[in-house]
């Protein structure tokens, strides 16, 4: 028996500990809907201990964030009056503490997925928790769809929990067939008060103002959400000058971790706090004394940026049950007062719930965990969201593109040596295809992976900043940008074992190993368009006249305005023509000619989109050939192919006005994307193939690509 006695605990969430307790004895899967303050994810955790009858077995729970794991990790194992490692432990991105006898682990997102890579049965795994449920990132819901599979397929006796405060446990229970238990919080009133709509570009100014303002007129101390560390630092310097009376505490995810420790503990001094915060502290943690909130109504989140074609933090707006999760954190202790930097109109127009991850995420990451698993069909899971089908055919092609999939698409064995990578499957081609380069592709993947540190300060090539980083690292005086990717850099070269190193980066290599992440962006020179490119993906992009790379031949783009029309390229290295034929496929390809409706053989020599040479044969197209020609056809062409109807346009209309289709709207470019799953059966034979396509009901193919019926 473990030294855990429940007696002795005072908070709400006791009262549902025994109903818990059996009713995990009886059921696969359980809700837990707790309020706030409930103290759901300490306590079930040791609760739950005793139920663990399989030796070598454990409970893992997942956080959402770093430091709320480690701080319950920590809350878990003083109430055990243990070190953290022994019973208790933690598994975080650079960070681990377990040891034999740790039976419980608090774990990441990204962790938990990695897990589950190495244990695919989580044959070591007698609990899954999944806390905080409600945040929705592609991780959990990933996590959650592999972890059902594994339990309906091979681990009856797994029990999976699913906890939060906000999330819909009645839709959840029934996908779920799971048991519901509901826990009051503690939670006591606050008062709301709206400041009126803010200007986005003061926001420093305004936030200090307001903090200013609640320090002379509220008692308790303040937690202030804002959201990023640019914005805290610039509100922390603002403050400072002005000598308020209270000690100011940042708290975000890249701070050391006695800092953020020290963000949400009392003052050791008693005095008052100010502790300006990301999304960090809206769950999950308890910061002792806060009974003001500052609200900037304001987050960051991680969405696919088709500019750089990996995932970026982007500012956005907060939703309700957001904002109400903020305004919560002030009446932990005693009734508290939340000041929202918005007016009261803009609150009643914002979404009533957070949009799932998996809706706007690049879906690179989970086609390759999926392919890992020997599973083609995404619909063989469990999603309470569903991952956008013309999203994971993208991901597809480019898997496909980056040798992580082969034809049939199954995973190749380099597919298998990215997915074990910490990166973007991008980045992990790249780094494996490094050979004698890989410290300069450790380098490069490094600063794709966080904000370009020289944004409008230099020109467009990526190798001054690989040698302003390496001179700043060789001097050691490496700036807050730089310091950031260092750290990325430092953790690559620990995985592959490399030392630092800080020689001027060849600029021609560094546009080869970029064609390794970016095989759709290499861009060829038009010819009498000045620093106008093709790029491989069929787009033209443009480089400013004057930048040193407008006069080149060949790049490879990293970053550019994904616009429609003629993007603008911020971010490229240049190619050398002489490294090019690796890159050229020679094929056999055939084209559907849609407009007279007949197929063209060509013997053919590209990159991507880019055309080299092309002969025409005089032979006649195979099936398989031609219904990969209608294909692509469809997908390029869509809006010259496909003939809308009154029907459609009300039908995606309707279908578009619903907020959780914002990000995947219903349009000709979705039929078109997504042509493999719907295109008719041996059309390929068919005498008319244009008028066959041009009569289909459109509607009854986006009701099924979204399984309305």
């Amino acid at each position: 028996m473990h030294k855990f006695n429940l007696n002795s605990i005072d908070l709400p969430i006791k009262e549902i500990i025994p109903e818990l307790l059996n009713k995990v004895e009886n059921s696969q899967n359980l809700i837990v809907n707790a309020e706030a303050g409930a103290g759901k994810s300490t306590i079930i955790p040791l609760a739950l201990l005793n139920h663990i009858t399989t030796k070598g077995q454990k409970i893992i729970m997942l956080e959402p964030r770093r430091l709320a794991a480690k701080s319950i990790a920590h809350r878990m194992a003083q109430i055990l009056g243990e070190e953290v490692g022994n019973t208790v432990g933690y598994r975080i991105r650079f960070e681990t503490r377990i040891s034999q006898n740790t039976q419980i682990e608090v774990v990441t997102e990204g962790i938990l997925n990695k897990m589950m890579d190495s244990d695919p049965h989580l044959k070591e795994t007698a609990i899954l928790i999944f806390d905080e449920f409600h945040e929705r990132s592609i991780h959990a819901d990933v996590a959650l769809a592999l972890a059902r599979f594994t339990q309906q397929q091979f681990r009856k006796d797994l029990k999976l929990i699913i906890m939060s405060a906000t999330l819909d446990y009645e839709m959840l229970s029934e996908a779920l067939k799971a048991e519901v238990i509901i826990s009051k919080g503690r939670q006591y009133p606050v008062d709301i008060e709206y400041l009126g709509d803010s200007d986005s570009s003061l926001l420093a100014e305004l936030t200090a103002k307001y903090i200013e303002y609640a320090i002379k007129q509220d008692e308790g101390d303040i937690l202030v959400f804002l959201p990023g560390q640019g914005e805290i630092l610039a509100t922390q310097d603002i403050l400072k000058r002005a000598r308020i009376k209270a000690s100011i505490f940042p708290l975000y995810g890249q701070l050391a971790w006695n800092k953020q420790w020290a963000a949400i503990q009392p003052h050791p001094e008693g005095k008052r706090k100010v502790v300006l915060a990301t999304s960090i502290a809206e769950t999950s943690l308890t910061i002792e004394g806060i009974k003001i909130v500052i609200d900037s109504g304001l987050k960051k989140n991680s969405v696919f940026d088709p500019n750089t074609a990996l995932n970026s933090l982007k500012t956005q707006e907060i939703s309700k049950d957001e904002a109400t999760q903020r305004a919560g954190r002030a009446g932990r202790v005693a009734p508290g007062k939340c000041y929202r930097m918005w007016s009261e109109a803009s609150q009643n127009s914002k979404k009533k719930h957070r949009v799932a991850e998996i809706l706007h995420a690049d879906l690179a990451n989970l086609r390759l965990d999926l392919a890992s698993r020997n599973i083609k069909n995404s619909e063989q899971l469990f999603w309470i969201t569903p991952p956008p089908i013309d999203k994971l055919i993208q991901a597809e092609y480019l898997l496909m593109d980056l040798e992580a999939l082969n034809a049939d698409k199954n995973i190749s064995e380099l597919g298998k040596k990215m997915h074990q990578l910490p990166c973007h499957p991008r980045l992990g081609h790249m780094l494996l295809k490094a050979e004698d380069n890989l410290d300069l592709a450790i380098d490069i993947a490094s600063i794709l992976e966080e904000k370009d540190p020289l944004y409008k300060k230099t020109g467009t090539d990526l190798t001054e900043r690989i040698d302003t980083i390496r001179l700043l690292r060789k001097e050691n005086r490496l700036g807050r940008n730089f310091k950031k990717i260092e750290k990325i850099a430092q953790s690559y070269r620990a995985l592959f074992e490399r030392e630092a190193n800080n020689d001027k980066a060849d600029s021609y290599a560094t546009g080869y190993l970029l064609a390794m992440a970016f095989p759709d962006r290499i861009a060829s020179a038009k010819r009498g368009n000045n620093a106008q490119f093709m790029l491989s993906n069929g787009s033209i992009a443009v480089i400013g006249h004057k930048d040193e790379l407008a006069d080149e031949s060949w790049l490879t783009v990293a970053n550019m305005d994904a616009r429609s029309g003629l993007g603008k390229i911020f971010l490229a290295a240049p190619l050398n023509p002489k490294d090019l034929k690796p890159l050229i496929k020679n094929q056999k390809t055939v084209i559907w000619e849609y407009e007279d409706d007949e197929f063209i053989v060509y013997q053919q020599l590209n990159i991507g989109n880019i055309n080299l040479q092309r002969i025409e044969l005089e032979e006649e197209a195979d099936e398989y050939g031609k219904r990969l020609a209608i294909i692509k056809a469809l997908q390029v062409n869509f809006d010259d192919i496909l003939v809308t109807t009154d029907a459609f346009e009300y039908f995606a209309q309707t279908y578009n006005s619903k907020p959780q289709n914002e990000f995947n709207p219903i349009n000709l470019e979705f039929i078109g994307h997504t042509a493999e799953k719907w295109l008719p059966a041996e059309i390929e034979q068919a005498d008319n193939i244009l008028e066959i396509i041009q009569n289909l009901d459109l509607v009854e193919i986006a009701k099924k690509l979204t399984k309305l019926n």
